[in-house]
C-alpha cells in the first residue's frame, strides 16, 4: 500500500473550461521547484492535445479522458494528489468519490458545486453578456476577453495574449464543445464528502466564480481554506509563487 507522504506520488494539475495544461504558465515549474514529487498535466477531451475530441458533456466522462492517461503514465504509483482550478475541482471531486483509493489529496481552486451554491453564484451572472460574446468573436478578440475576464490586473506583458492566441490556433476548441464543457460544468453535483484530505482555495478578485462558493465548499468538506486577497479567476497567472506556495506546504505536510 503506497503511503499519502510518499513524495513520489505524482501531482496531477487538472485545468478549467477550455482551457488547456499550457495555460497554467509559470505555476507548473514553480510548483516542481518546491516538490520532490512529479508534477504532471493532461488535457481533458475537447482541449489542449485532445482538441479534435468531442468534449462530454458530464464532469464523469471529462474526467475519465484525464484518469485514463494517469493510468497509463510510469510516474503512476497508485495514489495522486489532484491539484485543480474551476471546472477542473469538479472533476477532482468526482475522481476521489469515484476512486478514493486512488486520491491522495485534493486542492480545490476557485470551483463550485451544487447544491451548496446557487447558479448566478458558480457563474457570476453579471458576465453572463461577455460570455455570450465569446462564442462570435475571432480567435484574438476571444483570448483577449478571457484574459479581461480571468484576471485581476492588468498585465505588463504583451507577449501574452499573442501566446494564448497562436495555443488558440495551434489547438482550437470550437464552440460546441466550449458549450459541452459549460453544460457539464452547470450539472455537476456534489453528492458526498470525498474521504481524503482537501485544500479549498479562493481569490477574493474573482470576476467569473463568487469566493462564497469555495466558503460552501470549505463548510461542506470541513476543509481548510486560504484565500488570496487580490487574484482574479485564473490565480495561477496572477499569482504562481503563492499558489505553489500554498499547495507545496500543504502536500508536505500530508
Amino acid at each position: 500500500m503506497v503511503s499519502v507522504t510518499d513524495n513520489l506520488t505524482p501531482v496531477l494539475l487538472l485545468r478549467g473550461l477550455t482551457r488547456e495544461q499550457r495555460h497554467w504558465g509559470r505555476f507548473s515549474p514553480l510548483l516542481a521547484e518546491k516538490l520532490t514529487n512529479p508534477v504532471l498535466g493532461f488535457d481533458f477531451a475537447g482541449s489542449g492535445e485532445l482538441y479534435q475530441q468531442r468534449s462530454p458533456s458530464t464532469v464523469n466522462a471529462l474526467r475519465q479522458s484525464v484518469r485514463s492517461q494517469l493510468l497509463s503514465h510510469p510516474a503512476f504509483n497508485g495514489k495522486v494528489h489532484l491539484v485543480a482550478l474551476s471546472l477542473g475541482g469538479m472533476m477532482a471531486g468526482d475522481w476521489a468519490l469515484a476512486f478514493p483509493e486512488e486520491v491522495a489529496s485534493v486542492t480545490l481552486i476557485n470551483s463550485s458545486a451544487r447544491p451548496l451554491a446557487p447558479f448566478y453564484q458558480r457563474l457570476r451572472w453579471r458576465i453572463y453578456p461577455a460570455l455570450a460574446r465569446l462564442l462570435w468573436l475571432s480567435a484574438s478578440a476571444r483570448e483577449q476577453c478571457i484574459l479581461q475576464l480571468t484576471t485581476a490586473q492588468a498585465h505588463q506583458d504583451p507577449q501574452l495574449v499573442c501566446q494564448w492566441q497562436r495555443w488558440q490556433q495551434q489547438r482550437p476548441v470550437s464552440a460546441a464543445n466550449a458549450l459541452r464543457q459549460l453544460l457539464a460544468a452547470s450539472r455537476f453535483r456534489l453528492s458526498a464528502k470525498p474521504d481524503c484530505r482537501i485544500l479549498i482555495i479562493s481569490s477574493q478578485g474573482d470576476k467569473l466564480v463568487n469566493p462564497q462558493c469555495s466558503v460552501a465548499l470549505a463548510n461542506y468538506l470541513q476543509a481548510a481554506h486560504q484565500r488570496h486577497s487580490w487574484a482574479g479567476h485564473d490565480i495561477a497567472l496572477d499569482d504562481p509563487l503563492w499558489l505553489a506556495g500554498q499547495i507545496s506546504q500543504f502536500i508536505q505536510q500530508l
